[in-house]
């Protein structure tokens, strides 16, 4: 009788091994997950960037003039809306650039010609989120 409740279970030492492994497991995967969502988070500012950008330009050769906010490009149907920073989770810290450099001949007013994040942080590369 006694050996086959002995057969049934784990013992104390089994179970102590595989809780062991698992944390080991953890303990190297948890670091790769973050760099991976700073990358993605990265990858997602790279390429709102991109996009906001190309439609700046696109606003200003279409329109003969740059847009005066970033709210313009929503107001004209160039973007639904304004896309979420991913390090400040908001879409109102854009930080707009004006200049009043004209971008083509036909361009009858200036305004903003290029946009940055409003991050303070500092990205993997070390360089900051807002030169990007």
């Amino acid at each position: 009788m006694t050996r086959r409740w002995r057969q049934r279970g784990f013992t104390l030492i089994e179970l102590m091994v595989v809780i062991s492994i698992i944390v080991i497991l953890l303990s190297l995967a948890i670091p790769n997950y973050s760099s991976s969502i700073l990358h993605a988070k990265e990858t997602a500012l790279r390429d709102d960037l991109y996009t906001m950008r190309s439609l700046i330009d696109q606003y200003t050769l279409d329109k003969q003039k740059a847009p005066q906010s970033l709210q313009d490009l929503v107001d004209a149907k160039y973007l639904k809306q304004l896309p979420k920073d991913p390090f400040t989770n908001s879409r109102d810290s854009w930080v707009p650039v004006t200049d009043e450099s004209i971008m083509s001949p036909d361009q009858t007013e200036p305004g903003i010609i290029d946009v940055h994040s409003g991050s303070d942080q500092t990205s993997s590369e070390g360089t900051a989120y807002s030169t990007w």
